[in-house]
């Protein structure tokens, strides 16, 4: 039995020193800190879905600065293809929205508190660098 593919798009923003997180309101990793993100929708480009993902779920508007990996992983009977990308914030002020149950900019070196998944840990590292 094959997996459906599910197209995600994942987005790191960052404001000075602090990177956005939010509370996973949806599996998967429901409950869990993450960097802001979704299902790209249907014609929609990796890099509009990621900016509307960032909207939707904290009030945050951003510019894209690059794309930093692409994280494949199984999860619930789906394999996830996860698009994610660097940003910097522009405005607005982190309120939980959509399928977010918390958002907020957490300091860089205060992260280790919100044991995030390692690939999320991987991806704003890279994405800081």
């Amino acid at each position: 039995m094959s997996k459906k593919f599910i197209n995600c798009t994942g987005i790191a923003c960052f404001k000075g020193d602090e990177i956005l997180l939010i509370r996973r309101g949806n599996p998967p990793r429901k409950g869990e800190w993450s960097i802001p993100g979704g299902k790209i929708e249907f014609g929609e480009s990796e890099t509009k879905a990621a900016l509307r993902e960032l909207y939707e779920e904290t009030g945050i508007k951003a510019s894209i600065e690059k794309k930093i990996n692409q994280v494949e992983f199984n999860e619930e009977g789906f394999k996830y293809i996860l698009h994610n990308y660097s940003a910097m914030w522009i405005s607005g002020k982190p309120t939980a929205g959509s399928d977010a149950l918390d958002a907020k900019f957490i300091k860089l070196n205060k992260l280790s508190k919100y044991k995030l998944w390692k690939k999320t840990q991987k991806t704003i590292t890279a994405a800081y660098n």
